[in-house]
């Protein structure tokens, strides 16, 4: 038996035969679900066709003549004219905004950098005082650290007394020269003085000789003068002998007092060096700057070289990793504004001091070889070395500090900027 829809009786189709190998009540279920589909798309046809409730149709009208509903724009006029009011200025605004920021170029791949060093001692030794504490700033020779220093002042009194003893022995030397050169000047008296007996020597040999030849003298005289000749000859010879023993003994003291020069020069060296280790016993900082991870004590035994503390210096500047695609018109000396994340409320103006000559990655431990296995583009970054104009001098400025530069890379102004002189 077929079950009957409440659908219109003109909607119903017609009921066919019973089957005998379906249910009855299968065949109703599928009948009333069809009417039930077309139900619904009858009622969306009258909803479609439906006039608008607003402007309502004319008496005398039919359903099926009624005018089809206005747009959205002809429905809220005062809306759209508000909504393209609003995207002219939100086109404006996005034009002005792409125009001033094309004049900058920033990044957050920045931080302060410094040239920091650890301080360590030249000289070994107990420690006797620390004057600073950590974070402390320093002026250019404000102590350290002090080492005891009585070891290093009884080496320097040794050195000293080396140097005294080596100048001594300069002037025992050029006393010695002295008596030398008197001597030699004797010595060259006595050769002048042999040379002239010599001389009348020969003269009275000669006049003998010739007197015992003519019969007016005897042999005798002549023997005795001639004999005297030869006296004089080997006083001469003994007086030069003694005058050339005199001039090398000059030039021997002469060497020694060269050798007693270095000796005196090797001692003053000496002292100085001791002079320098006493000196080093105080540490010292060697520019302004501030003291940071204070690691000395009082009584605490330190070698030579061990590090007592880190220095930050107040000379202090920020690498900036731009991007290379960033760097087209960037130039040193454009204008940089800095943005610490420290201090947000400040402002620090400054500049672009210079451009590294190749990216990060370039001169790090371990580069990259491009060459080798697959290779992948990706952006490099270039470091940029940007000086601050007016570091402030209130607080601490240090190494791996985040800072957000914006480089002013068209000196231009821009959209805004006239905008805002005018108005």
């Amino acid at each position: 038996m077929a079950v009957q829809s409440s659908s219109t009786p003109e909607s119903t189709p017609p009921v066919r035969p019973a089957d005998q190998t379906v249910p009855a009540r299968e065949r109703a279920l599928k009948q009333w679900r069809g009417d039930a589909v077309k139900e619904l798309r009858r009622e969306a046809d009258r909803e479609t066709h439906q006039p608008d409730e607003t402007s309502p149709a004319p008496e005398g009208q039919s359903e099926q003549g009624a005018k089809p509903r206005r747009s959205l724009l002809r429905r809220h006029p005062v809306g759209a004219a508000v909504g393209l009011v609003v995207l002219l200025a939100a086109a404006a605004g996005g034009y002005v905004y792409y125009d001033a920021a094309s004049h900058f170029e920033s990044t957050d791949d920045a931080f302060i950098a410094a040239r920091q060093f650890s301080i360590a001692p030249k000289v070994s030794g107990y420690i006797t005082a620390v004057p600073v504490t950590d974070n402390q700033h320093v002026k250019a020779g404000d102590v350290i650290a002090r080492i005891d220093d009585r070891d290093y002042k009884t080496a320097l009194a040794q050195a000293e007394a080396q140097v005294r003893s080596a100048a001594a022995g300069i002037d025992n030397i050029d006393a010695q020269l002295e008596v030398q050169q008197a001597q030699i000047t004797a010595s060259q008296a006595q050769v002048e003085q042999a040379q002239a007996a010599l001389t009348f020597a020969q003269q009275q040999a000669d006049r003998y000789q010739q007197l015992a030849r003519s019969g007016s003298g005897t042999v005798q005289s002549e023997q005795q003068y001639t004999s005297q000749l030869q006296q004089a000859k080997a006083g001469l010879t003994s007086a030069q002998a003694n005058l050339r023993v005199a001039q090398r003994q000059l030039e021997s003291l002469k060497a020694q007092r060269e050798s007693a020069q270095a000796s005196l020069a090797q001692a003053q060296a000496q002292r100085d060096q001791a002079q320098l280790n006493l000196s080093y016993t105080t540490v010292t900082a060697a520019q302004p700057g501030r003291v940071v991870n204070l690691s000395a004590a009082d009584g605490q035994f330190v070698a030579q070289g061990t590090a007592l503390s880190m220095f930050v210096p107040d000379e202090v500047w920020v690498t900036a990793n731009f991007k290379e695609t960033q760097l087209d018109q960037m130039r040193p000396g454009q204008p940089v504004t800095l943005e610490i994340d420290a201090y947000p409320e400040r402002e620090i103006r400054g500049h672009v001091a210079s451009v590294q000559s190749g990216s990060g990655p370039a001169f790090s431990l371990l580069p990259p070889q491009n060459a080798t296995g697959n290779y992948v583009k990706i952006v490099q970054r270039v470091p940029v070395k940007i000086e601050m104009d007016d570091p402030p001098t209130d607080v601490a400025l240090g190494p791996g500090m985040s800072v957000v530069p914006t480089v002013r890379v068209d000196p231009k102004p821009s959209l805004y900027e006239r905008l805002k002189a005018v108005l």
